[in-house]
């Protein structure tokens, strides 16, 4: 390793430990809360949103593959890498940030639109990481590998180890999955980020939540999967 490497590996490490450290009373409690509505949600409910945001986020890789430039970083070090994606990274926030202003300002109506565009935006910055990172998103795994990427960033204690599990050991348990769980990366994202889109949809105040909010999810998003490209880079360098 050379010394941007090594500093990246601590990073890294520190960043597993914030990951896997048990969350605090009011997240469990929230959870808990949250699992106790969903069991009063009726299944066939479950199943159509479950299905719109498999559609959802299905036509959003299809789009965002089809915009992706394959591995574009296969040639650089890992320092060039980053500075890349951190220059891409602020336009992708940028982005989010007056989304969620003006959909935030608009109330309920704008407010539901909010969901799919962020998500667009999610979905198309983990492919141009993908990219920066030397991966090709042309392969399915790796388009599977993006969706457990997201899924780390949005989810519960308990789901967030499952999926860091799984992405430590990519090559051996890439084999073992065929698709995503659809209902529960639905479940876990929703829950993730419900309350703070709630106030988002009042009106005038909605702007402002909407923005912060946002601004918020990207960097989470980003921390992520950074944190997860450079785990898998540097596994081989340990």
């Amino acid at each position: 390793m050379n010394e941007y490497e090594r500093k990246v590996y601590d990073e890294v490490q520190d960043w597993r430990i914030k990951i896997m450290k048990q969350s605090g009373t009011l997240n469990r409690f929230s959870k808990k809360a949250q699992n106790k509505i969903n069991s009063w949600i009726p299944e066939k409910a479950h199943k159509i949103v479950t299905d719109s945001i498999k559609n959802m986020v299905k036509a959003t890789l299809v789009g965002s593959n089809l915009t992706t430039k394959p591995a574009i970083g296969m040639e650089m070090s890992l320092y060039e890498k980053e500075e890349r994606l951190k220059e891409k990274f602020a336009t992708y926030r940028k982005t989010a940030v007056v989304e969620g202003a003006g959909t935030g300002a608009g109330g309920i109506l704008l407010g539901a639109v909010d969901f799919p565009l962020l998500l667009s935006i999610k979905i198309k910055f983990l492919f141009e990481a993908a990219a920066i990172y030397g991966f090709d998103t042309n392969i399915y795994a790796e388009r599977l590998f993006i969706l457990h990427v997201f899924q780390l960033a949005f989810s519960s204690e308990e789901k967030r180890r499952e999926t860091l599990y799984i992405l430590e050991h990519w090559e051996e348990q890439k084999g073992k999955l065929t698709d995503m769980d659809w209902r529960v990366f639905q479940q876990e994202y929703r829950d993730h980020i419900d309350l703070i889109k709630m106030f988002q949809l009042i009106p005038g105040f909605g702007a402002i939540v909407g923005a912060y909010a946002n601004h918020n999810l990207m960097d989470q998003l980003a921390e992520t999967t950074m944190n997860v490209y450079r785990m898998r880079i540097l596994v081989d360098k340990e």
